[in-house]
């Protein structure tokens, strides 16, 4: 779709880039010393999950041992608790989320602890609480402030990171509501916050919003609040208000009932240019739009705003009309692109279509083009989709976009023909098939595609890695009743498996998958998992589905968890090839960190498990080279 750049801001912000290095160059660091250290979720602050690290090679990853393990002691059976969360690291301390979200500072050498904090303190209520993806770590001009902000579904603490107390000057005590200050009439209306907020010099940055239904949920506006205090300095209403850009993009009045639109999965920075990148989910509700006629921005988006004012530079929709539940699930990737003998700054989001969207960072404009495709058109009354949907001219998919009859899975025959007749009873074919009231295929599915792991680059090889697999749902809608919130519901929302488990399409089922970012095109693929039973029975390696994401470095090693058989993997950058493999306690659903400390290159991650047949786990192990 086109992008709408404010002229006079376009000029200003050209001129500022122009006279500085780019943010994947040049970026600031909170740590003292000459070690590199894991200070953001995504690494850096733009996310590109790349590590200049080179002390752990190709040559030598075979070597790599248990250096420590830290054991949470805080997982639950029942139900089941999960990591999701990555590590940061500065000045040598690792921070990290147990699974009831405690936050946790740990010696990042020895694993030793150093405090804890426990939001859920004094609570009689000790329940699974959700998940948390990161922690944020922000500090004064002149280090005499240093704190860490956690989120914990609907509250933002903000914690010493020296002593793990509450700083009592922040918001009531230490912690805000993020429902206050919201714009919005918050009764009875759903908000969480699962991804970390970002620091942008005396500011907090923050997403989140409400779910996507079928109920009525909050909406997703990001928010500015002053780092020191905790007073709100700006919105951005992902639903727009009369008089806001987009407004005309919904039925009049919209945005006093649309909830959704959120930024679930969380937000990147570049700080030469001070802009703040978020990408956005699906409006709510997300299956059925009757309500909220037009394209819906901005839902679906790659969003750019000031990183000061909350203002938009410029945004892309990367799905219109959203009723297939294809929010995005991953931060954009603030990443570099050689191409034709340029350099280019660029924003790479990966989406659960399995598509990969590349834009110019300046301008939002696709590098390697973008076709608007007409799509099939919704029989369901009161529905109108947008005729056309977006699709890469590059990258290729990273799964399969189009499910036919021949692909219902053979693993066994029993399921073969327990899904073919499905298949013969189901809507089904080309992505963005409607939903409808005889039964839907939605392929790639509701968990990707890609995931929250999103993707990792390689600037020196320019390179792109991203995992994906292959993942199908069925939903089918029927009216709603008089006292539900919409015209329309779901009375199946099924996800496909067949007795042992296994995918309803034909293995692989999983891939990793290096894109040149040159051509555009893979460089490699390789499927990525397997099920040892399988494997045992002579079925060649079928892959796994995937959740968690990957880190790359300058040792020429991508590393990943993310696969249902628990293991932690080293592929070779260049070629896809596993060089080293670790089995863990419990599946490896959160991505990677790296890190040197006194010089020594170090690699953690969370065996958290919690999901399919893998127990819930509570280690975070740490990986290096012997001495």
């Amino acid at each position: 779709m086109p992008n709408h750049v404010d002229r006079r801001a376009f000029l200003a912000s050209l001129a500022a880039a122009a006279a500085a290095p780019s943010a994947a160059r040049a970026a600031k660091s909170w740590s003292s010393g000459s070690d590199w250290q894991w200070e953001h979720y995504g690494g850096d602050a733009g996310g590109s999950r790349y590590a200049p690290l080179d002390q752990i090679n190709r040559s030598n990853v075979k070597k790599l041992k248990v250096a420590w393990v830290h054991k949470c002691g805080d997982a639950l059976t029942r139900p089941a608790t999960t990591i999701e969360s990555t590590p940061i690291v500065v000045n040598g301390v690792l921070y990290l989320i147990t699974p009831m979200l405690k936050v946790r500072a740990l010696n990042a050498a020895t694993g030793e602890v150093k405090w804890e904090f426990d939001p859920e303190s004094g609570k009689r209520s000790r329940r699974a609480v959700g998940v948390s993806r990161a922690v944020c770590y922000w500090q004064n001009e002149d280090g005499s402030e240093k704190r860490i902000f956690s989120p914990v579904r609907d509250m933002l603490y903000s914690i010493n990171a020296e002593t793990g107390e509450l700083d009592p000057d922040f918001g009531e005590g230490g912690v805000i509501d993020l429902k206050k200050n919201f714009d919005h009439d918050m009764d009875e209306l759903s908000f969480k916050l699962t991804s970390p907020p970002v620091a942008y010099k005396g500011l907090i940055l923050v997403g989140g919003g409400g779910g996507e239904g079928p109920y009525r949920a909050a909406p997703g506006h990001i928010r500015g609040y002053d780092a020191r205090t905790g007073e709100r300095r700006w919105i951005f209403h992902t639903v727009p208000r009369p008089g806001q850009y987009g407004y005309d993009t919904w039925p009049e009045d919209a945005w006093k009932r649309v909830g959704g639109t959120n930024d679930w999965s969380g937000m990147s920075l570049d700080q030469d240019r001070g802009w703040l990148f978020a990408s956005t989910g699906s409006p709510a509700f997300d299956y059925w739009g009757g309500d909220r006629k037009g394209q819906n921005l901005f839902g679906n988006c790659v969003l750019a705003l000031d990183a000061e004012t909350g203002t938009r530079h410029w945004h892309y929709q990367v799905v219109h009309h959203d009723v297939w539940d294809y929010d995005l699930p991953a931060p954009p990737a603030l990443i570099t692109v050689r191409r034709n003998g340029r350099t280019i700054d660029a924003v790479a989001q990966v989406t659960k279509q399995s598509f990969v969207f590349v834009l110019d960072r300046q301008t939002g404009q696709p590098v390697y083009g973008v076709e608007e495709r007409p799509i099939k058109q919704s029989q369901v009354p009161g529905e109108e989709l947008w005729p056309t949907q977006p699709f890469p001219l590059k990258p290729p998919p990273l799964s399969r976009i189009e499910l036919t009859r021949d692909q219902v899975t053979d693993i066994s025959p029993e399921a073969h023909k327990k899904f073919t007749e499905m298949f013969d009873n189901t809507d089904a074919g080309m992505i963005f098939e409607p939903p409808s009231t005889r039964g839907t295929f939605v392929h790639p599915g509701f968990r990707g595609g890609t995931l929250w792991g999103g993707c990792s680059s390689d600037p020196e090889r320019n390179l792109l890695f991203a995992n994906s697999d292959e993942n199908t749902n069925r939903i089918t809608l029927t009216p709603g009743e008089e006292n539900e919130p919409f015209e329309w519901k779901l009375s199946e929302r099924a996800k496909l498996r067949d007795d042992q488990g296994y995918p309803f399409v034909k293995p692989p089922w999983g891939y990793m998958t290096a894109i040149d970012l040159e051509t555009g095109d893979f460089k490699w693929r390789v499927v990525n998992g397997e099920f040892p039973e399988l494997t045992a029975q002579g079925i060649p390696k079928t892959g796994t589905l995937s959740h968690g994401g990957s880190l790359a470095t300058k040792g020429g090693l991508v590393f990943i968890g993310a696969t249902f058989d628990r293991k932690f993997r080293a592929f070779d950058s260049d070629s896809g090839e596993v060089l080293w493999e670790q089995q863990l306690e419990a599946g490896v659903f959160a991505s990677p960190c790296t890190y040197e400390v006194n010089g020594k290159q170090y690699v953690v991650v969370a065996a958290g498990g919690g999901k399919g047949d893998s127990p819930a786990g509570d280690e975070y192990v740490c990986f290096a080279l012997d001495s």
